[in-house]
């Protein structure tokens, strides 16, 4: 149920659940090749590069030849895609909020430190996952509506 209610809410700005992931990777790290792209997804390449044309025709992402490795393009945003990630962020901090409602701030505290162990102990890339446990942190503090 969660996965499909953020599906939807990226559908209403014309986006998947992947664009959105890849949009979000490329905001945190600017510059990956398709290639780095690709292995901190854990998907193919060629479905990598099916993405990023898509990204790119609708103006969110460019191809920049790397000027270290002229074999290699790096991947950055465009402003539209900047813009797009600010409105990802506010459906993510909405979509969040609504999922963690039902729980206190200690039980907010405890699902952030027990899904950070989890996803250090399965050797999820940190880029991807890492602010979880801080976002959580971050909307308890904001959420004057919380349960004490």
């Amino acid at each position: 149920m969660a996965s499909s209610r953020f599906a939807d809410r990226t559908r209403e700005i014309g986006l998947t659940p992947s664009d959105a992931g890849v949009i979000r990777l490329l905001g945190r790290t600017p510059g990956l090749s398709q290639r780095s792209l690709a292995d901190r997804l854990g998907a193919v390449p060629s479905r990598v590069v099916s993405l990023i044309d898509s990204l790119q025709e609708r103006g969110l992402v460019e191809r920049v030849r790397s000027s270290t490795d002229r074999r290699n393009y790096e991947l950055l945003l465009t402003d539209a895609g900047k813009r797009v990630l600010r409105e990802l962020r506010g459906i993510a901090e909405q979509h969040e909020a609504e999922l963690l409602a039902p729980l206190t701030d200690e039980q907010i505290t405890q699902l952030g430190e027990l899904l950070a162990q989890l996803a250090t102990g399965h050797g999820l890339d940190p880029d991807i996952h890492r602010d979880l446990h801080r976002d959580l942190h971050r909307d308890v503090g904001r959420e004057g509506g919380r349960k004490a």
